[in-house]
């Protein structure tokens, strides 16, 4: 994908969210907690927002959450789903607006097809152990994490 056209779908999907947050009854998205073998979560950075959070996104018109569930991994971190994910729980997000939900789901079973490149969207990316997070992680992504981790039941605010 040429460099033009990733910045014009960065700008398009911002249009856009701006779009559906005015006419949309409420917005959907889909996250994830990433757990590789060595019981590491995989985290990202985005370029346009501070801190580092869960690989996720917008599901689109006509998408399941699986679907966008894989569609964000594959284009986040280079990840494919191997096993369905587990969903761990709906959350209403007022830090996005009045109208957000995020469904999380936790992932164990995944393969890696090449580590992810920085990008427009993507400043940094990795995999980190849980007693070694970077220290701007989101206090969202942070109670995510500690939820699955602990087997704690999902509030449902984000």
């Amino acid at each position: 994908m040429t460099t033009l056209r990733r910045a014009f779908e960065i700008v398009l999907r911002r249009v856009l969210h701006v779009h559906w947050r005015f006419t949309r009854g409420l917005t959907l998205g889909v996250r994830a907690v990433v757990i590789d073998g060595s019981n590491r979560v995989f985290l990202i950075k985005h370029s346009y927002v501070a801190g580092w959070h869960l690989p996720g996104g917008g599901v689109e018109p006509g998408e399941t959450l699986l679907r966008a569930l894989g569609r964000e991994l594959a284009e986040e971190g280079n990840i494919v789903l191997v096993e369905p994910p587990k969903l761990h729980g709906f959350f209403f997000n007022t830090s996005a607006s009045q109208r957000d939900h995020v469904a999380v789901f936790v992932v164990r079973s995944f393969r890696q097809i090449a580590p992810p490149r920085p990008n427009y969207e993507i400043a940094d990316h990795g995999f980190f152990p849980l007693d070694a997070l970077p220290e701007d992680v989101t206090p969202g992504t942070q109670r995510r994490i500690t939820e699955v981790m602990q087997g704690l039941p999902a509030p449902e605010r984000w």
